[in-house]
């Protein structure tokens, strides 16, 4: 059986039957992220979507540097960019009595902090911006479907069974429901992507296990509009912590995230239960005016109009697959880790969930690449998924310290009011809870400042060659907050601006990597790897982009960052696969570099 990339519609058992290389269910972050970059590929196939477009709520909204690197791969960079709120409206996290009111603290946030600006710099040529959902989902659809996908909303999975082939390869067949007529159909595909969310059903079909620990509770989100540009002149940031120990509250309404969605007239106001409160009680219910009561109290500003566009709830999960694949059929996004969004982790693990295996299927399709090349995604991508969960649900927990210092978890409003008034005692017992306030707020840097937890992957598979390597460097000692920059393999290439003996337009090294092809990157004296990897290509049927950086090189290490960062001789290379991770690295040149190289891209393509 030939099976295409177009859409063919043929009949089975007087059942409609449309065949296609790739399905894609789901066309959120994860799905509609994965399209976008097997088309960048040349690859085109079938995106569904039970739900009836794309996001209606902001839910994702931080976009991260390893997210936009991703995306700047295939051009998408700038169009997020462009929908998103720049850095600088996301200054601060704060914490205050009402967004009108008194502040009790802020830090600086998300690459904001001038004592943290060159660990930043050095990580990245993008910088962190706010995109919510709502314009990133519509960005990556609407670029799959100009590229040749075909998108169906209103469409869901159903079930899959699976054969083989007269040539032994997997034929996946699932059903199909569309949720306009009822009617159901088959779609008959050589690959089946699960990026359907927390309630994968491509997951429950697979049965593959989940590893769940016990969820921290509930949490409200109210969607509004409110003109708060007035109140954000001297308290820029997009997370605001609002409180008020001194006062009774609702069960629902214990404290308030106050998230910027749009600067500065449209937020998420995310209401948390008290730690411990029964989640699935009658009070955690409230009516419409309940609700525009409450937020008008977090504003703490009379004059502000306020207008509720949606109520939803959700849990707080800390759940990871045990594994991600199965056969021909992948599963990615929130199918596979399900997490709070402290860090701002979420979409982000997405789009590299999907970066890392588009290019992977592309070569596996063209027969550039072995089957087992596509083992690797799932032992390259599980543990990043178990590091970022328990991550996500540490930063929740990062907060309990100063919720504690400041009387929160008190249930007992008096003695809340008796801790709220140590901190203007002038003794030894206020010194005490100021100091221990202090220390919980520092304590929260974990997620606002987590370049390393975005940015420190470690892939260690046959898609990367170890064999001429020491032991691996360690990760730095506060590995969540600071980046472990590296050339060695495994790891991301080491970003550095370069530019030209006469200068023009600066580029970063990330972008001499990717678009779909291998990249090696060596200096003065490693002519011999340029040749090699020209030959090497021919040899096993890849693009080898070959480059030299140095004095008088193709491109000129004007900061003297490559030089630093590279962590080879300048005869050395450093060799990185589609995705910009290393994929080897020789420290200098060999006796046989073509050889060497040969055998290094075989052991990654796996033939």
């Amino acid at each position: 059986m030939t099976l295409t990339t177009k859409p063919q519609q043929v009949a089975e058992d007087d059942v409609d039957v449309i065949k296609t290389d790739l399905l894609i269910v789901g066309a959120g972050p994860a799905g509609a992220a994965l399209a976008c970059f097997l088309a960048s590929h040349g690859r085109t196939g079938i995106m569904i979507s039970a739900a009836p477009g794309c996001a209606e709520t902001p839910r994702a909204h931080i976009t991260n540097m390893a997210a936009l690197e991703c995306l700047r791969d295939i051009g998408l960079d700038g169009p997020c960019i462009d929908a998103a709120a720049a850095g600088h409206n996301m200054a601060h996290t704060r914490w205050c009595r009402s967004m009108a009111g008194d502040e009790y603290a802020r830090l600086y946030s998300w690459g904001n902090d001038p004592k943290r600006k060159g660990d930043y710099d050095a990580a990245s040529p993008c910088d962190h911006v706010d995109l919510p959902q709502t314009e990133l989902e519509p960005i990556l659809t609407r670029r799959a479907v100009h590229k040749g996908w075909t998108l169906r909303f209103n469409t869901c999975f159903v079930s899959f069974s699976r054969t083989k082939s007269s040539s032994g390869d997997d034929i996946i067949t699932s059903t199909i429901r569309d949720d306009l007529t009822k009617a159901t159909y088959k779609i008959q595909s050589r690959f089946l992507f699960g990026c359907d969310g927390a309630r994968s059903q491509v997951i429950r079909e697979l049965g593959i296990p989940l590893v769940k620990k016990p969820g921290q509770g509930l949490a409200l989100n109210v969607l509004l509009k409110a003109d708060l540009s007035h109140l954000v002149t001297n308290r820029t940031g997009n997370l605001h912590w609002v409180f008020q120990p001194e006062k009774e509250h609702p069960a629902w309404g214990w404290a308030c995230i106050v998230r910027m969605v749009k600067p500065w007239n449209e937020w998420m106001f995310i209401f948390l239960p008290p730690p411990g409160a029964d989640v699935k009680a009658d009070d955690m219910i409230a009516s419409h005016e309940e609700y525009l009561a409450r937020a008008k109290e977090i504003i703490g500003d009379d004059s502000v109009a306020v207008e509720i566009l949606d109520v939803s709830k959700w849990w707080i999960n800390e759940t990871v697959a045990e594994y991600y694949s199965d056969g021909n059929i992948f599963c990615l996004g929130d199918a596979v880790h399900r997490h709070p969004p402290f860090n701002g982790l979420g979409s982000n693990t997405c789009i590299q969930d999907a970066f890392n295996l588009a290019w992977k299927i592309s070569y596996v399709m063209s027969g550039r690449a072995g089957p087992k090349l596509l083992d690797t995604y799932n032992v390259e991508r599980q543990p990043v998924g178990v590091d970022v969960i328990t991550r996500a649900n540490q930063g929740l927990r990062d907060h309990v310290p100063w919720m504690q210092a400041i009387g929160m978890t008190e249930p007992d409003l008096e003695k809340r009011r008796a801790v709220l008034a140590e901190f203007d005692d002038k003794s030894e017992v206020g010194r005490a809870r100021r100091k221990a306030f202090r220390k919980g707020i520092e304590n929260t840097g974990t997620e606002f400042h987590g370049l390393g937890i975005e940015m420190n992957q470690q892939y260690r598979s046959a898609g990367v060659y170890l064999d001429d390597e020491p032991e691996a460097p360690k990760l730095p000692e506060d590995k969540v907050r600071q980046r472990l920059i590296s050339s060695y393999p495994g790891m991301r290439l080491p970003h550095a601006w370069l530019n030209t003996r006469v200068p023009g337009k600066q580029i970063s090294t990330i972008d001499l990597a990717g678009k779909g092809r291998f990249a090696l990157i060596t200096g003065p004296g490693g002519d011999k790897w340029k040749e090699a990897a020209t030959e090497v290509a021919k040899a096993v049927g890849v693009e080898i982009a070959a480059y030299s950086v140095g004095w008088k090189e193709d491109y000129e290490d004007v900061y003297f960052d490559w030089a630093e960062r590279r962590e080879v001789e300048e005869d050395g290379c450093v060799l990185v696969r589609p995705d910009r991770f290393v994929a080897w690295r020789s420290k200098a040149m060999v006796e046989d570099p073509r050889a060497k190289l040969e055998a290094v891209m075989k052991h990654i393509l796996c033939i």
